[in-house]
């Protein structure tokens, strides 16, 4: 018999999206799952949309902390030897745990399975793991197959780039991942919390906006996100 996976979704907002994801991992071919929901603080309608779930899916309510408080707290709720922290607006294709699964039993090397994905319209290919590109380049999404046993927990002060922010903990501790070469789910952009978050070409983040005297707030605020994670890390 397979082991429990846990799938932790934090919720902030979300009532639009969360079935739709729902659905997609009722769907999948991987069982035993446990999924676990912790709505931080929303003032939509989510708990009404999760009570008809109440049978299928563990809900946690607490005061809006932000996202990595809210996937320590689901992570703490979680029993599942595996764990994945599938975001809101995520969509899963059927196998995606079943094959990331099957692709952390053939590298017991690696700590987490990690997939190309749909952001919107923009493909993200899978990158081969490579510890000197991770240090330079965030290419692993949050939502990847982690062994409960190496998971570090998230950092609650980062309040972006906080997947990078943590396979870098998990570098540093000697812990690495093993890419899917397949694309394995999809991220919705249209919802309230990716306002501001959507895709934009690498070369915009690479013009010499210094010599214009004004910079888009959204690379700004990437470039902020970017030093922290830079100082921290001390890349």
């Amino acid at each position: 018999m397979h082991p429990l996976i846990s799938v932790v979704i934090p919720a902030y907002q979300h009532a639009g999206s969360l079935p739709k994801c729902l659905a997609s991992i009722f769907a999948q071919t991987y069982q035993p799952l446990e999924i676990i929901v912790v709505d931080d603080g929303s003032t939509d309608n989510t708990q009404e949309v999760l009570a008809s779930y109440a049978d299928r899916v563990t809900i946690v309510k607490q005061a809006n902390a932000g996202a990595n408080p809210a996937r320590n707290r689901g992570f703490k709720e979680a029993k599942g030897e595996y764990v994945i922290f599938c975001d809101a607006d995520v969509g899963m294709s059927p196998k995606m745990l079943e094959t990331m699964f099957s692709e952390l039993q053939k590298h017991p090397e690696a700590s987490y399975a990690y997939s190309g994905f749909w952001f919107g319209w923009k493909h993200f290919k899978g990158i081969q793991f490579d510890a000197h590109r991770l240090r330079q380049l965030n290419f692993v999404h949050t939502s990847s197959l982690v062994r409960r046993a190496d998971f570090p927990g998230f950092d609650n002060t980062i309040r972006r780039l906080q997947d990078w922010d943590v396979w870098l903990t998990m570098l540093e501790q000697g812990k690495v991942g093993t890419l899917v070469p397949d694309t394995l789910f999809s991220v919705s952009i249209d919802g309230a919390s990716r306002i501001g978050s959507s895709w934009l070409p690498a070369f915009i983040y690479r013009l010499p906006w210094h010599r214009f005297g004004w910079k888009p707030r959204r690379v700004k605020k990437y470039e902020d996100a970017r030093e922290v994670i830079r100082q921290k890390h001390q890349l």
